[in-house]
């Protein structure tokens, strides 16, 4: 990968390589990745789970289309005060609910509800600027999902980096708190990291 960084360059450094590498795909590259979520999300949703969507932010993979295969189904991450502490949750949400800015300044459902448990979510679906062969992500810094799934309930729950092919790498950095994801999402389709297990099916 000419002129990326390397291992031991900062984060920050990681972080506008790859602003840029992925603001330059194609609008084709966004139309073959949705195709290849409609065709292998909505069947690793169990009949009484939600799928933990995202909002999309400049430059991300817009998902929202998969609401059709997944009517009523769908939670979106906020980032709320509890008991005078920041966390990351899901809420449910479906298109069409109003919504306000979270903690963060992420458009979150409007409506503060309380949080849905792990078990609720079938699946989560993370974007990221890049994503190493180990299903290790670069996001942007905050350590939103880190914490989260640092917690037992939500290392269960099936969690896919969303990110373009031309934005995976052999390795990136690794902080110790960083939690590897259980595969990635791609214009190429899903690629699992580790088996993943659906009773359901």
């Amino acid at each position: 990968m000419t002129g990326a960084p390397g291992l031991s360059d900062p984060k920050p450094l990681w972080r506008q390589h790859f602003r840029q590498r992925r603001a330059q795909q194609p609008e084709e590259q966004q139309r073959r990745l949705l195709e290849q979520a409609r065709a292998g999300v909505p069947g690793l949703i169990g009949a009484d789970q939600r799928l933990g969507l995202y909002w999309p932010l400049a430059g991300e993979p817009d998902l929202r289309e998969l609401a059709a295969a997944l009517p009523g189904r769908l939670a979106l991450p906020a980032i709320r005060v509890m008991a005078g502490e920041r966390r990351l949750g899901y809420e449910a949400w479906q298109p069409g609910d109003p919504l306000r800015s979270d903690a963060a300044g992420v458009p979150a459902p409007a409506a503060a509800s309380i949080p849905l448990p792990a078990e609720s979510l079938g699946l989560l679906l993370v974007p990221a600027l890049a994503c190493d062969r180990r299903a290790l992500r670069l996001g942007y810094g905050g350590g939103w999902f880190d914490r989260l799934r640092a917690d037992p309930a939500w290392r269960s729950v099936p969690a896919l980096i969303v990110a373009p092919a031309a934005c995976a790498v052999e390795q990136l950095p690794q902080d110790p708190w960083d939690v590897p994801f259980d595969g990635w999402l791609s214009e190429e389709g899903i690629k699992w990291l580790q088996p993943v297990e659906r009773p359901w099916l």
